[in-house]
């Protein structure tokens, strides 16, 4: 008989994970245990499992991180808990113990540690990277690649901001995709319906991939009234580190970013990208235990705004187009922006209010798409199972368009409408969205 592991650090607030009564109603929301059925894939057996790791009844070994990698830190389980347990934050402090103690493949360690971690929230260099992807896909040659490299490669949108060599230096800055201020517009101006002065984060992904995304995202916000400051001195939010174990690192982007807004005396700091907003909005608790950073850390979570929920809480209005006619138009909830920051109705009222008595609402819509920030790359094959229960439910709908609020998910569902053949049917960003309506 194996002696009992002994525990490495004390990683979990032990009263956060005992606030879990496992009285199961987390099960019916958890993506990965309606898929595979095994408890161990379930929030309430994954925090039995870091529990035993941390008390030493478990070793550190295959079997627990596997069940723990195999979760997409979605947090739906989180929304549907009675007893409001933390399970991003024990989650999230569980995968730093492993990151910091357990030994991965050479491949996994490559792929986690170099390939995303030092590329995705690096704008320069996901630009410098993504020119072969695009090479490649240009040339047709994608089934030259390894199996793995071919579903990363089928991530890669046809279409997105153009892709070249970045004109800036070092590779890690901001590329300059938006201005640095954007005026309301005048005639919300000449109205006195100015709302404010707001901050826009432009995002990492968001701002090589999704460039016009947010140049729509700034003329809404215009057109609710507001002033918009993005500062090209803005780095990562650090959603990715958070996300994948490493809260050092996440730390140090929330005091670079806090250190850059608060100089600019905001009313609000938006966000366009649901997985960047959650991290945001918490910058609070992830420096709460930092005294020279923790009530900067709130001042600042407590300003920053999704954009759904700005522009529906403002004078902003849809301008009408025969959109609203022609399709039928479903929405699928971003998890971050469903689940942690509880937004569902305003994008809805947004959607709506184009799409009319056309929209239709989408089944499971928020039951994870499998993207999770670079999960997609990481896990595959649980990605792709989530990737088609999604498309199943797109095509049940009889939609045209499905409108999003992350730029994971539109990657993600770009590409499963394009492996099932179904070209006909857009994935767009809300903001998108609603900019070809007032068009």
């Amino acid at each position: 008989m194996n002696p009992p592991a002994t525990p490495i650090d004390h990683f979990l607030d032990e009263q956060k994970a005992l606030a879990c009564i496992h009285c199961g109603l987390c099960l019916g929301s958890c993506p990965t245990y309606l898929e595979t059925g095994n408890e161990n894939d379930s929030p309430r057996g994954r925090i039995y499992l870091m529990r035993a790791v941390q008390d030493g009844r478990l070793p550190l070994g295959d079997t627990a991180v596997r069940h723990i990698d195999l979760c997409l830190g979605c947090r739906a389980c989180e929304a549907a808990c009675p007893s409001g347990v933390q399970y991003g934050e024990l989650l999230e402090h569980t995968r730093d113990h492993i990151e910091n103690h357990f030994k991965r493949s050479i491949f996994q360690t490559f792929l986690r540690r170099v390939a995303i971690e030092k590329v995705f929230p690096f704008p320069g260099r996901m630009k410098l990277a993504l020119l072969p992807a695009r090479l490649i896909k240009k040339l047709g040659a994608e089934h030259l690649l390894p199996k793995f490299a071919q579903e990363a490669l089928a991530l890669v949108p046809e279409k997105m901001s153009a892709v070249k060599l970045p004109e800036f230096s070092p590779a890690n800055a901001e590329p300059p995709l938006t201005p640095a201020l954007s005026p309301s517009d005048g005639e919300r101006v000449a109205e006195g319906r100015v709302r404010g002065r707001v901050g826009f984060i432009s995002g990492c992904v968001m701002s090589v991939m999704f460039g016009e995304t947010n140049a729509n995202s700034v003329k809404l916000l215009n057109r609710a009234g507001c002033d918009v400051h993005t500062p090209s001195a803005q780095g990562c939010c650090g959603a990715l580190h958070a996300h994948s174990g490493k809260l050092d690192e996440a730390r140090a982007c929330a005091r670079h970013n806090i250190t850059v807004f608060e100089k600019l005396e905001l009313d609000a700091i938006i966000i366009n990208a649901a997985g960047c907003g959650s991290t945001l909005k918490e910058y609070g608790a992830l420096l709460r235990d930092d005294p020279a950073w923790a009530e900067r850390g709130a001042e600042f979570s407590a300003k920053v705004k999704d954009l759904t929920e700005w522009l529906a809480g403002s004078t902003f209005n849809i301008q009408h187009s025969t959109l609203n006619i022609q399709h039928r138009v479903t929405y699928h909830d971003a998890c971050h922006l469903a689940h942690p920051q509880r937004i569902t109705k305003p994008p809805r009222e947004l959607v709506k209010a184009v799409a009319g008595a056309n929209f239709v609402e989408l089944s499971e819509s928020d039951v994870c798409c499998g993207s999770a920030g670079s999960y997609n790359l990481t896990e595959p094959e649980m990605a792709e199972r989530l990737r088609r229960r999604k498309i199943e439910n797109i095509l049940k709908t009889g939609s045209r368009i499905v409108v999003t609020t992350n730029p994971g998910c539109l990657l993600q569902i770009q590409a499963g409408l394009k492996r099932a053949g179904r070209d006909d049917i857009e994935a767009l960003h809300i903001a998108d969205f609603l900019a070809r309506a007032g068009e």
